[in-house]
């Protein structure tokens, strides 16, 4: 008898084992809004900061949820953006001072996905520059390898992001000319804007790195920088990179790595210049946009 009663038990044991193994799992309400919420998490977005900006500026993108390097595209030019973190990517994408102001969009895409966002241009009202040069600066053109190796250095595309913060400015002297005006050089029409801020500093005053970066170029007036004169280009990393223009010394060479604060040479009047100052320039994807910008 008793061994019939631990038969009959080890028999309903089993047989309901067997029906909690084979009857379907029922998930709570709360565990399915953690698995929409998963979902909604995994799926690919492409988001701007500021959909409105003025010439000169940029967008700030951000792309989450894709496994691929994206690829973002702004009036008929494609840009790469780079890894942030884990399934995100992030770019500042540039938006060039002539651009005709008006509606635009921002295109993303990574693999089958891609995703649109209307964007919009605004004029920056930017005035006129008359600027006289004397003869001899005025003849000054621009050597082939000045033009090849200046624009290689801008067409730069590192991985490794050295500048994290927001840049300082590189010289303490007051600011002469800002960036965006047009120019008309010895009453010549407008052919150009300035690509840069300038600084009156004096000659032989210090110039600094504005952030942490590794020198990607240095060029010399005497090597056929014509224009440019005595030059240092560094770069930031992720597409950003800064020009330094009409230096009477430099205290880096191509290479190095600079820490922000750093004295990297000194104010001169080389190249096509009118007096002693400082050009700094910054180049987003080989495109120039305002220095302010990177400024605290």
């Amino acid at each position: 008898m008793k061994l019939n009663k631990v038969l009959l038990s080890a028999l309903l044991t089993l047989s309901l084992n067997s029906v909690t193994a084979m009857s379907p799992k029922v998930s709570s309400p709360e565990t399915k809004e953690k698995e929409i919420a998963v979902t909604k998490k995994a799926a690919p977005k492409l988001s701007i900061k500021s959909s409105t900006v003025e010439q000169g500026a940029f967008y700030e993108v951000t792309i989450t949820g894709v496994k691929r390097t994206p690829l973002v595209w702004f009036n008929q030019i494609a840009f790469r953006a780079f890894k942030s973190a884990d399934k995100e990517y992030t770019a500042l994408i540039p938006v060039e001072n002539l651009t005709k102001p008006g509606s635009y969009a921002i295109l993303a895409r990574a693999g089958d996905w891609e995703d649109k966002v209307p964007v919009t241009v605004l004029d920056n009202h930017k005035k006129i520059q008359h600027i006289t040069l004397s003869k001899g600066k005025s003849g000054l053109r621009a050597s082939q390898k000045e033009l090849s190796e200046i624009a290689a250095a801008f067409r730069l595309r590192s991985e490794d992001l050295y500048s994290v913060n927001h840049f300082i400015y590189p010289s303490n002297a007051r600011k002469s000319s800002p960036f965006g005006v047009k120019r008309s050089y010895n009453n010549a029409p407008v052919s150009s804007y300035h690509k840069g801020l300038d600084f009156a500093g004096a000659m032989g005053s210090p110039v600094f790195a504005p952030g942490d970066a590794k020198v990607a170029l240095v060029g010399n007036e005497k090597d056929g920088y014509n224009v440019h004169g005595n030059a240092i280009v560094l770069d930031h990393g992720h597409a950003l990179t800064s020009i330094y223009m009409h230096l009477s010394k430099i205290d880096v060479k191509k290479g190095d790595f600079v820490k922000k604060g750093q004295k990297i040479g000194e104010v001169g009047h080389t190249g096509i210049s009118t007096g002693p100052h400082l050009h700094w320039g910054t180049y987003l994807y080989g495109i120039s946009v305002d220095p302010e910008l990177f400024v605290d």
